[in-house]
């Protein structure tokens, strides 16, 4: 009798450690289908996005839109470097951060990933600045609303171009921080002109998860789109 119940206890624990694998191996495989195809999770390391993105802020960004259209000025985007843009990046010390990544909902933190706010998208004519100190898209000032209230839209951190009139090539994005001053974006990189390509976009930024007290749904301001078209800039 205790042969046979000790055996029975071995097939139960058998079973619960086969059902903790497939367990365990759906949820990997669940969250990699998540990653690859429908969200994600990114860290904000710096203050380039202030005030809409602050420093330490985790955000979720969206992968669905990019099936049914391209990338629209106003977004904020997630995008792999394009080329020189980062340094080598040391991995992170941060348990949640680790966590993440080892559940495959967040990328490895030595993968070089930026966020910046789009201004122009191909074909645009994008310009710094009007005499109201306003970026000009298409002709037309924006009175831009995310960016941080201690810069003008046109300050630009040292070394990189202040004053700039450029035209954006088709499958590429011009993109700047809405921190303007600290932001090392398309303004200071010559590489490709400074321009994205579109197929390095990862996702749109759609909310901020992460601390709770700075949870917000990250919304494309309406300015951004109420510029002409490009066909009707200068």
């Amino acid at each position: 009798m205790t042969h046979v119940s000790t055996t029975a206890a071995q097939r139960r624990r058998s079973r619960w450690w086969l059902e903790l694998l497939v367990i365990v191996v759906v949820a990997l495989s669940v969250a990699a289908f998540v990653r690859a195809f429908v969200a994600q999770a990114f860290y904000i390391p710096s203050a380039s996005m202030e005030q809409t993105l602050v420093q330490n802020d985790w955000i979720l960004v969206s992968k669905v839109g990019l099936w049914f259209g391209t990338v629209q000025r106003g977004d904020v985007v997630v995008f792999k470097d394009p080329g020189g843009w980062l340094q080598q990046q040391p991995e992170s010390s941060n348990p949640f951060r680790r966590a993440l990544e080892f559940i495959g909902v967040a990328p490895s933190s030595t993968e070089g990933d930026l966020v910046k706010r789009v201004i122009g998208v191909g074909g645009d004519h994008v310009r710094c600045c009007d005499a109201q100190g306003r970026i000009v898209i298409n002709g037309q000032g924006v009175d831009e609303p995310t960016v941080d209230p201690h810069d003008q839209p046109g300050d630009a951190p040292a070394g990189c171009r202040q004053n700039f009139d450029i035209s954006v090539p088709a499958g590429y994005l011009w993109v700047m921080g809405d921190h303007r001053s600290v932001s090392e974006d398309s303004r200071c990189h010559q590489g490709l002109g400074g321009f994205v390509p579109e197929d390095d976009v990862i996702g749109r930024a759609v909310a901020i998860f992460l601390p709770v007290s700075r949870w917000d749904i990250l919304e494309r301001p309406q300015v951004y789109q109420d510029v002409p078209a490009a066909a009707s800039g200068p």
